[in-house]
């Protein structure tokens, strides 16, 4: 059993709030648009990151950490990048890898849109955790934890902080 934390679009921003619920997950991804190297080795440093790139990133967090996270943990496989659409409105070179290998669990950023949606065509749920950070139109910072556990997703929470 794994406890992950999920964010997305810090764009260099970590409020504080946020860290009691990073501090008690055993590992912490991230879906891109992280924004500085600092924030990138902060979050390191809590617990164990998994991170993609994102559409704002440069060169300095490209050369950490790839387009895309593919990888297999308590028998759920994963998929994370930030661009990448969301049930029934994929990017088409998703669509094409969807078809070729799905995940159990495909993961974007990008959107500030907070979406939690089971797929049926590809049977995996699609999670994009909102924004973290507080640049852009969303009015609410939120993120997402879950548990992983033998194949199975469970005990979903979306986290939102107040307003900015």
């Amino acid at each position: 059993m794994i406890k992950i934390a999920l964010l997305s679009d810090t764009h260099g921003y970590l409020d504080e709030r946020f860290i009691k619920h990073l501090s008690n997950c055993d590992e912490i991804w991230h879906a891109g648009d992280i924004g500085t190297t600092v924030l990138a080795d902060r979050l390191a440093l809590l617990r164990p990151l998994r991170a993609v790139y994102g559409n704002i990133d440069g060169q300095p967090l490209r050369e950490l950490f790839p387009v895309d996270q593919r990888f297999i943990l308590e028998n759920v496989t994963v998929w994370m990048r930030h661009i990448g659409g969301y049930p029934g409105h994929y990017e088409k070179t998703v669509s094409d890898l969807l078809r070729e290998d799905p995940p159990k669990l495909f993961i974007t950023g990008h959107s500030h849109i907070l979406k939690v949606q089971y797929d049926r065509r590809f049977k995996l749920l699609h999670i994009n955790p909102g924004a973290a950070g507080k640049y852009g139109f969303h009015t609410v910072q939120t993120m997402v934890k879950f548990i992983l556990d033998t194949g199975r997703i469970l005990d979903l929470e979306v986290v939102e902080l107040d307003k900015k």
